[in-house]
């Protein structure tokens, strides 16, 4: 019998059909006639995402392939990646959907990366990360994260500093990933992290396609369940062309974030503002305008974050 949350009428998926589906979309009929086509009820699709580690609820998938909710966290994304392999799909079949679906909704923000260049980016992460064995969860819980970007006189995003103040929550913690991304056109090969204070830089791995870049940084010390550590380190970039945004994700919630934007003296903005996401996929909210200080920036705080994103966005002309 099958599981209650699989309508029996989707079961008998001709190949040919779930081509179609899988070429036209949407996601989630893609998703339905895929599961269907295999015959799984949900809860083994369950039990097979969990063999490839990715922890996803049977209610998440039901909603997954009934249009009520779509995947938008990077561990939802890794789950789609996962359903191609299990569900025995074309790679990127069922990512290409979402993408899809989503660059005909937010067509109008041209400014904004699309949700295209974000979702192959976060399979690009995922695989740089494990290149550096690093585990979603670093072990580490952030207290504070104040961070500064520097915009030249060719209004391109020469760099950014980034301080943090962090809690180990696990024992043996000596390490942090950085991540990058940089903006559209940008030359990965030329970017470079400088450890500043408290760590040292250790292995760096590029992506050119999609301007990824992640780094260790080395802790002087291994620290305990409980530790406190502060290190800083900058990147170096300028390789790209004019730069409209700085945007932070978040994953659990955490401390305060502070975000200063800097701009050349000949390359002033005019007008900045900052705004919120629920994730990459969902519409932006919380728009503010900031005003530029006498010393050509703005900034934001967030005394608490949440899961999420937080950005600053400005207009040159």
């Amino acid at each position: 019998m099958p599981h209650a949350t699989q309508p029996v009428e989707h079961q008998d998926i001709a190949p040919a059909e779930l081509d179609t589906v899988l070429r036209g979309g949407p996601f989630h009929v893609a998703l339905r006639a895929a599961i269907a086509a295999r015959g799984l009820p949900l809860q083994r699709v369950q039990h097979h995402l969990t063999r490839h580690g990715v922890k996803v609820g049977v209610t998440s998938l039901s909603y997954w392939q009934q249009g009520a909710r779509r995947p938008q966290r990077p561990e939802s994304l890794r789950a789609v990646r996962a359903l191609e392999e299990i569900l025995q799909l074309p790679e990127e079949s069922l990512i290409r959907l979402l993408a899809d679906a989503d660059e005909e909704r937010t067509g109008k923000r041209a400014a904004a990366r699309s949700y295209r260049s974000l979702v192959e980016a976060s399979g690009i992460l995922e695989q740089l990360l494990g290149e550096l064995d690093a585990p979603i969860d670093g072990g580490l819980h952030m207290l504070g994260h104040h961070e500064r970007v520097d915009i030249g006189a060719q209004r391109e995003l020469l760099g950014r500093e980034s301080h943090h103040i962090v809690r180990a929550h696990r024992e043996g913690v000596d390490r942090f990933v950085a991540v990058h991304h940089g903006d559209p056109g940008c030359v990965p090969d030329r970017m470079t992290v400088r450890a500043l204070e408290n760590c040292r830089t250790g292995r760096v791995r590029r992506h050119h396609e999609t301007g990824v870049l992640v780094a260790e940084l080395h802790f002087d010390t291994r620290l305990r369940a409980g530790d406190t550590y502060l290190f800083r380190y900058t990147v170096e970039d300028g390789t790209a062309n004019a730069c409209h945004e700085y945007v932070r994700g978040f994953g659990p919630a955490g401390g305060q974030y502070a975000l200063q934007v800097a701009f050349h003296e000949h390359a002033l903005p005019l007008r900045c503002h900052r705004f919120t996401q629920h994730s990459a996929a969902a519409p932006r909210s919380g728009r503010q305008e900031l005003p530029l200080t006498a010393h050509h920036s703005v900034h934001l705080v967030e005394p608490r974050v949440r899961s999420g994103i937080v950005g600053i966005g400005w207009d040159w002309e």
